[in-house]
């Protein structure tokens, strides 16, 4: 038999194929092909660097095995292998490597000390579809609608409304797609696909059409971006996808859901809204959506419609002219009688997406507002997201 020994892999299912881990590993050992990111044995020096940029915890996974899993394998995967079993000689060498070493061990407790950490999916979320179009056989979508949110000339956040036509796709809320822009990068390599959050519900941006919708904020120099907000009506698009199968809201009626956001982090929480409301869910939600300035703020017109005995509003602007600057936190640290009723509440549920640079913030508001009723705010965290009530993506 073979020593055993520690590899590095990451989770397919989890995986929404940002490329992150990739750009950020600084010796090149993780590389994707069409369908899956992966990490290269015999290149992977363990330094951890991919652990915290990773948005959905997919990179942090690890097996002890007898031999290697080639690139060629992890390719192929559509979820992780279960741990290998090992004869009674080599249990006790096994067992010492399927423990981290303390460098290693406390470079993941600091990268997960934050909101990220390891996902896991609502008890009662319905199971998701992934990877079904991948950069080899992406599907192709026709626009159907591309309608601009905000008034700001700074910030320009479209609507975009595509049609899969024929073609099954089947979507959950909180999961996204790859878009694929056109041409090629500096290196003559096609572009890698885009990410974004569906912000449509299961059951289309028209109920019952096999069609979908993004949320995108232009970028002055983002390829992709520029690309989607400049498609019309009739335009033919390359898309993969689905990903995720963490990020997902509970099918159960009765559960509350508090939403935290910022920019075109609400995507998600515009199907979880509509979702909730076609189906008829009575149990409450919440949303804290922060902006610079009201003009700035995606669905700002359409969010002031839906009735606040559906969903509590909390609208949060820090460039408002003359006023002083607040931001998801403070607002956060203004609800805490409520916070602690959701804290206390086993059938809540925490999302939290944006940009990344919010989550210290936000942490920051929980560990206050906890500390107020003498419990320790990452105890509370780590049980939610143990029962896969806590959920966590940014960028």
């Amino acid at each position: 038999m073979n020593k055993p020994v520690k590899q590095h892999l990451i989770d397919p299912e989890i995986c929404i194929r940002c490329y992150t881990c990739e750009m950020t590993c600084p010796i090149e050992a993780i590389t994707h092909n069409d369908d899956n990111v992966v990490v290269d044995f015999d290149k992977c020096n363990f330094c951890m660097d991919c652990i915290p940029v990773c948005p959905t915890g997919s990179i942090d996974e690890w097996r002890v095995v007898s031999e290697p899993y080639s690139l060629d394998q992890q390719f192929e995967w559509m979820e992780l292998p279960a741990q290998e079993e090992f004869a009674e000689g080599a249990s006790e060498e096994a067992s010492g490597l399927e423990a981290l070493d303390d460098d290693m061990a406390r470079l993941l407790a600091e990268a997960h000390a934050g909101a990220g950490g390891k996902a896991k999916a609502p008890a009662s979320a319905s199971k998701a579809s992934i990877n079904l179009y991948t950069l080899a056989k992406p599907a192709e979508v026709t626009v159907q609608g591309n309608y601009r949110l905000t008034a700001d000339d700074d910030h320009d956040v479209r609507h975009i409304i595509l049609d899969a036509g024929g073609l099954p796709f089947p979507l959950l809320e909180g999961q996204s797609v790859g878009v694929i822009p056109p041409g090629s990068d500096e290196n003559g390599k096609p572009h890698l696909p885009r990410l974004y959050s569906i912000s449509s519900p299961r059951s289309g941006e028209r109920p019952n059409y096999n069609n979908f919708s993004l949320t995108v904020k232009r970028e002055e120099k983002g390829i992709c971006s520029n690309f989607v907000c400049d498609l019309k009506s009739g335009d033919k698009v390359q898309v993969t996808g689905p990903f995720g199968s963490t990020f997902l809201m509970p099918n159960d009626s009765a559960a509350r859901l508090l939403m935290i956001c910022t920019g075109t982090g609400s995507a998600p929480f515009r199907a979880f809204t509509m979702q909730r409301q076609r189906s008829g869910a009575t149990g409450d939600m919440t949303l804290v959506f922060g902006a610079r300035t009201a003009d700035a703020l995606p669905y700002f017109g359409p969010l002031k419609k839906v009735p606040e005995t559906v969903l509590k509003k909390h609208l949060v602007f820090s460039r408002e002219a003359e006023k002083p600057k607040r931001y998801v936190q403070d607002e956060l640290r203004a609800m805490e009688e409520e916070i602690v009723g959701l804290l206390n509440d086993p059938t809540a549920h925490i999302y939290i997406c944006g940009l990344r640079a919010m989550e210290e913030g936000v942490e920051a508001a929980f560990e206050n507002i906890a500390e107020s009723t003498g419990r320790a705010w990452k105890e509370i965290r780590d049980v939610m997201r143990s029962e896969g009530r806590y959920h966590v993506e940014t960028y």
